[in-house]
């Protein structure tokens, strides 16, 4: 079996960082992931995957990333259910980062005058 992952996208948002109860780093991202052709109407679409980052990973990508940056994750799929308040059953499909390459420039520092 093979369950292996690798996507170069943009963050939707800032990264939510959190700890656990045990004190792991944990923080969500949606990755927007343009697809390789355009649409009928000559557009480009993209694809939002949702991403979950844990422990340094996490913390390092909250710390450096935001809304717009440019990353490349690879990791595993996951999935998993459970049903919420009203007891619908709700599927999720999410990557699981073992890695996430920060591809933006590092920003110039100014000159001091």
């Amino acid at each position: 079996m093979f369950n292996q992952v690798m996507l170069v996208g943009r963050l939707t948002k800032d990264p939510e960082l959190r700890y656990t109860s045990a004190g792991a780093a944990v923080a969500h991202v949606t990755l927007a992931v343009n697809r390789s052709f355009k649409n009928a109407s000559g557009e480009i679409e993209a694809d939002y995957v949702n991403c979950t980052l844990w422990r340094k990973t996490a913390e390092n990508t909250a710390l450096y990333c935001q809304k717009g940056s440019l990353v490349g994750v690879s990791g595993r799929i996951q999935t998993r259910s459970y049903e919420n308040a009203e007891g619908v059953p709700v599927y999720v499909t999410e990557v699981l980062a073992d890695t996430v390459r920060f591809m933006d420039p590092k920003p110039r520092e100014k000159a001091a005058d």
